[in-house]
């Protein structure tokens, strides 16, 4: 007689962990208030909304999947997934609301999951949103043991007049950067080259004290605390999340057709973890920026009685970085 768990899918390890998700979700979100945890679909209210309008998102964490599982650290890739779909609902002026995750992996190891669900809690409690489910296929013969993949669905909420809508960006108008915590999740498949063409290894030390996998799973950030300060205070008229593509590839996803966007980066404060890569690999100037955010997490256009607002809530954490002005559609880095 042949079994599931002979073919390699370990349904009471699954159930095991399911039910320390549960426990956990529980004990995070007190207040959550659903249709039963373990069903077939979670339900959460959503609040009183004159108009509402529901914005949702999907995204991974990419290659840096390969750091952490090379070094056996899996809690920080869990707040980048949250990072990275939250970021994202950020831009359309939504507050996001809950948060789902995907894991596949070639076999169930409690220890390893454990990992990455208490990085997706904590990315959630960071974020203010609630973890109400998800899916853990273990997926023998398809992925190796020890390899797994990450996936994750947020959905935001915003009144339909608090929507951020940027086709209203005008000449003058100033970009506001966010700073970013390093590389986030995204140019992992370059750094990976470069360190592998140098020989180098994670666990070599840098010159800022970590080790090179420390400096590289340094989580994404998340700007939800940022954001909620000031969007009451200002009228944030573009918001772009600086993930894959970098400064030109995301800046450009807000612009109205015939204005264009000026990047003075002599304006971006320094992080030396560009700077590292950049002297290890020999990237041309370029190429960094259309692979890394550059130490901008975040830019907001809006105006310059605005952009001064900014400065003055957030302090140190946001800088002026740029302009608009009349033209083709395009993103200049100056």
């Amino acid at each position: 007689m042949t079994t599931y768990r002979e073919a390699g899918v370990d349904v009471e390890k699954a159930e095991t962990f399911a039910t320390y998700v549960k426990e956990k979700i529980k004990k995070t979100f007190p207040s959550f208030s659903l249709i039963g945890l373990g069903g077939f679909a979670s339900g959460v209210s959503i609040g009183n909304y004159k108009k509402p309008v529901i914005f949702t998102t999907t995204d991974g964490v990419g290659t840096k999947l390969k750091i952490a599982q090379e070094l056996g650290v899996h809690h920080t890739v869990g707040i980048d997934l949250v990072a990275m779909n939250v970021n994202d609902i950020l831009t359309t002026g939504a507050d996001p609301i809950l948060f789902l995750d995907y894991i596949a992996v070639g076999k169930i190891e409690l220890k390893l999951l454990k990992e990455i669900v208490d990085g997706i809690i904590e990315g959630c409690k960071e974020a203010k949103v609630i973890l109400v489910g998800g899916e853990t296929a273990e997926m023998p013969g398809f992925y190796p043991e020890g390899v797994y993949d990450l996936a994750g669905f947020c959905v935001g909420i915003a009144e339909e007049e608090e929507i951020i809508r940027p086709q209203i960006i005008e000449e003058g108008d100033i970009l506001v950067g966010f700073k970013s915590s390093g590389f986030h999740s995204n140019g992992y498949s370059l750094i990976r080259k470069v360190l592998t063409d140098k020989g180098i290894k994670l666990k070599d030390k840098t010159d800022f004290g970590d080790t090179v996998g420390e400096l590289l799973l340094t989580p994404t950030r998340i700007y939800t605390s940022f954001i909620k300060k000031i969007k009451k205070k200002v009228s944030i008229k573009g918001l772009a999340h600086i993930t894959g593509g970098g400064i030109p590839g995301n800046l450009i996803r807000i612009l109205p057709k015939d204005k264009k966007a000026i990047v003075e980066k002599d304006k971006i404060p320094e992080n030396p973890v560009f700077d590292w890569i950049q002297d290890i690999g020999k990237i041309p100037q370029e190429e960094m920026f259309k692979t890394f955010n550059m130490g901008v997490g975040m830019i907001a256009v809006v105006s310059q009685a605005d952009s001064e607002k900014i400065l003055k809530i957030l302090g140190e954490e946001t800088f002026l970085c740029g302009y608009v002005e009349k033209g083709k559609r395009e993103v200049i880095i100056l």
